[in-house]
């Protein structure tokens, strides 16, 4: 199928998605050819795709080199980023060179940050190798890496050259982390698009069976509805905070236990059914509606409660998150399915409500 555009001016760029993309020199060709190129990986990742990369983009004409680091949330941080930036520089890479990153949504966020800081700003591709990945954090362009205070606070907006979905690769994922992915799809329809919501009603076995054109039609509307967002709003000025509906309660639940300890999806899964119950006190979203969501949420084997932390301790991180303005918090919420509101007028008191009704 054609590729998708994320249409920004001088700045856009294709999103390939299909079955067996991994090892098609010519998606590559135009990037990498006569580069240096180097393709940043995970040690989970590496041993199953790393071989296959490195030899596509050599026939595709680049110099390659690889820098393989730790799995995982944790990973997510400055030792790594150096870990990264010192490869790079051994290497004597210039401003020509490229990063390829070759996995999750921690690996592309930490080696995309990596190429918008490395001599002021490299070009990457982005080849996601999880549900999670091919459906948001590859595209956009947030870069980041995660500080104690909070997720995701220290990045860049740096958008990729390409990116590069083949949905094969979502074979090797293990179970829990093709569930967290699927917090994401879902997402993406309650924000903007009920249609897509009652597809996934429909397909959510089919997707968890991973059918390859099941898989791929949902990595591809997700897909569309964030690119039109991000073509509207690249900056997250306006319109693209509904994509972090359910990140603010998400990512509190994330630091508050530790990153690792929750699945960025399953956060998020739960943070939604909470975005969505303060959106039935404060948007007027119907009980109904609440139902669908929290049962497409459980259906999917994603929890629909966040974790007993103190009531404080998640006001404390909520108020750091990036929607807040003017020192308020600002939330996501849903006036119906495929229907989404930010709001800066919820009482504390509300929170603390919904904090209490809906952690384990």
């Amino acid at each position: 199928m054609p590729a998708l555009s994320v249409a920004l001016g001088a700045r856009s760029y294709p999103i390939h998605i299909g079955a067996g993309l991994l090892d098609d020199p010519f998606l590559y060709a135009p990037y990498v050819a006569s580069r240096s190129v180097a393709v940043v990986t995970s040690n989970v990742v590496a041993p199953l795709y790393l071989s296959r990369v490195e030899g596509v983009l050599a026939r595709a004409g680049a110099r390659v080199i690889s820098i393989v680091v730790e799995d995982g949330e944790q990973a997510k941080g400055w030792p790594t980023v150096e870990c990264v930036l010192d490869a790079l520089l051994a290497a004597r890479f210039g401003r020509d060179s490229l990063v390829v990153a070759l996995g999750g949504g921690v690996i592309g966020d930490l080696a995309g940050f990596a190429a918008a800081v490395y001599q002021r700003g490299i070009e990457f591709i982005q080849v996601p190798t999880t549900l999670l990945a091919q459906v948001d954090s590859s595209v956009g362009g947030k870069t980041a890496i995660n500080h104690a205070r909070g997720k995701n606070m220290i990045g860049a907006f740096h958008q990729p050259v390409a990116v590069v979905s083949d949905v094969l690769t979502l074979a090797t994922l293990p179970e829990r982390e093709l569930r967290a992915g699927l917090a994401e799809v879902i997402k993406h329809g309650l924000v903007l698009d009920a249609e897509f919501v009652g597809w996934l009603e429909a397909n959510l076995e089919r997707l968890l069976g991973r059918e390859p054109a099941v898989l791929e039609h949902a990595v591809r509307r997700s897909c569309e509805i964030k690119a039109s967002v991000i073509a509207a709003d690249e900056r997250e000025s306006g319109l693209r905070a509904v994509l972090n509906f359910g990140h603010t309660f998400g990512h509190a639940i994330e630091a508050g236990v530790g990153y690792g300890e929750w699945l960025h999806g399953e956060a998020v899964a739960a943070g939604m059914a909470m975005a969505a119950e303060l959106s039935t006190r404060v948007a007027k979203l119907p009980r109904a509606d609440f139902d669908r969501i929290a049962a497409l949420i459980g259906r999917a084997g994603l929890p629909v409660r966040g974790p007993k932390l103190a009531a404080e301790r998640y006001l404390d991180l909520m108020r750091v998150d990036k929607k807040a303005a003017g020192g308020r918090m600002r939330f996501v919420l849903l006036d119906s399915i495929g229907s989404a509101v930010v709001r800066g007028d919820v009482a504390e008191q509300l929170i603390r409500e919904i904090l209490a009704a809906a952690t384990q």
